[in-house]
């Protein structure tokens, strides 16, 4: 085949250092945005970006450029350097050091674009913590308690 095709949607979520809830109101969109257009300078065809005070869900076309931990790592530094401008208490900033990335399959990304778009209202229930075990249960994936939260 002369050509290469790919279709891999991730979800890509992390949070605050320490879950602190940086990302309060006053600058949440603008971190949203400047997230989504990191996302795609990187050559994503489409990115969604929601989330509360102290995480981040992230659902884009990961495409067949960049590895998922490049991808997450470059996200998380850029963005860091851009909350850091605001000043005050953001001149602190760092999100926490480990993040979670799932699959994604096109049938599902409709939901999953709906779960990300309605995290404030998601979030009256559940914690962070709660939400980020489910995902790594749902995946199946082994995690040890101590290790997953700095």
């Amino acid at each position: 085949m002369p050509q290469s095709h790919a279709c891999l949607y991730a979800h890509l979520i992390f949070s605050t250092k320490d879950r602190y809830p940086f990302l309060d109101a006053s600058v949440r969109d603008r971190v949203h945005a400047y997230l989504a257009e990191t996302v795609r300078n990187m050559g994503s065809s489409f990115s969604l970006v929601g989330g509360v005070a102290d995480h981040v869900h992230l659902l884009f076309d990961m495409g067949r450029i960049h590895a998922a931990k490049d991808f997450a790592e470059e996200i998380k530094r850029e963005s860091s350097k851009f909350i850091k401008t605001f000043g005050g208490k953001h001149a602190k900033f760092y999100w926490q050091r480990g993040y979670g990335i799932f699959s994604v399959s096109p049938p599902h990304r409709p939901a999953v674009e709906s779960y990300i778009r309605n995290q404030e209202e998601h979030h009256r229930v559940k914690t962070f913590q709660e939400e980020y075990r489910g995902f790594l249960k749902r995946y199946g994936i082994d995690y040890d308690e101590r290790y997953v939260w700095d």
